[in-house]
């Protein structure tokens, strides 16, 4: 499965973005991880077919994440966003149904994308 990126870029505080993340073909779980420099990578949010969705406390509120089945994309809504969310922003994926708990084992999706860049200024 190959994983594509798009819509990072360079936005003011309390700004918005919206990424995107298309599959070459269907995964059942897929999500979000980020990884700030000089950190290490995190789970951002995550997303089942069924459209059960869970999301790391420090976007709660902020973000939304979305599958489109149909165009095997998933999206991830970005708003309020403060110089703490800048990272480069991954797409992972699984064709196994993954639970919430895969947002802190990244080791558990086999598939990756190869990021877009994240940058929020003060």
């Amino acid at each position: 499965v190959q994983l594509v990126e798009s819509g990072g870029g360079s936005v003011q505080t309390g700004g918005s973005l919206k990424l995107s993340c298309v599959a070459s073909e269907y995964t059942e779980s897929m999500a979000w991880f980020r990884t700030a420099p000089g950190k290490e990578r995190e789970g951002v949010a995550i997303i089942s077919d069924d459209g059960l969705s869970s999301y790391a406390d420090s976007v709660k509120g902020r973000f939304a994440i979305s599958k489109d089945r149909g165009k095997n994309t998933l999206y991830l809504e970005m708003n309020s966003l403060t110089p703490e969310d800048s990272a480069m922003y991954y797409c992972a994926a699984s064709k196994r149904y993954l639970s919430s708990l895969a947002l802190g084992r990244q080791h558990w999706f086999p598939f990756w994308g190869q990021g877009t860049q994240v940058t929020v200024s003060s």
